[in-house]
């Protein structure tokens, strides 16, 4: 319900200046009164200090893989299937025969993988006219 421990606590504070009350129908939660309140402010805080606990531990398990020598994310450059479809791209490309989207059919690719490729390969992009 909200971004944080203040953020929830002024919602709550809002609404209740509107004369708005919250109550959970699952938590023995009901902030039209003190008792609801504090448990209500009870919980904000310890799902503010979970979510603090899951930032500092994951934190910290990045950096413990990274002084392992791991480093997380997609390898770098092209696979070998990427490759001979770059060739391929690249030859096609080269050509001039074919529209940027039929190269892109013909290869099963997306445009945008389509230029990924050319650029991998350092062809220079240019328009090409569509054939008729």
């Amino acid at each position: 319900m909200g971004r944080s421990l203040k953020h929830l606590v002024d919602l709550v504070n809002m609404l209740m200046d509107k004369g708005v009350g919250l109550k959970s129908l699952q938590d023995p939660i009901d902030t039209t009164n003190a008792q609801g309140r504090l448990v209500f402010n009870i919980f904000a805080s310890l799902a503010e200090f979970d979510r603090d606990l899951i930032i500092e531990r994951t934190q910290a398990g990045l950096s413990a893989a990274r002084a392992r020598g791991r480093t997380g994310g997609r390898p770098k450059g092209l696979n070998e299937s990427a490759k001979k479809k770059a060739l391929a791209a690249e030859a096609l490309y080269a050509k001039g025969d074919m529209s940027v989207n039929g190269i892109a059919e013909t290869l099963c690719i997306s445009k945008a993988t389509l230029y990924k490729y050319l650029r991998h390969q350092s062809v220079a992009i240019h328009a090409i006219k569509t054939p008729r």
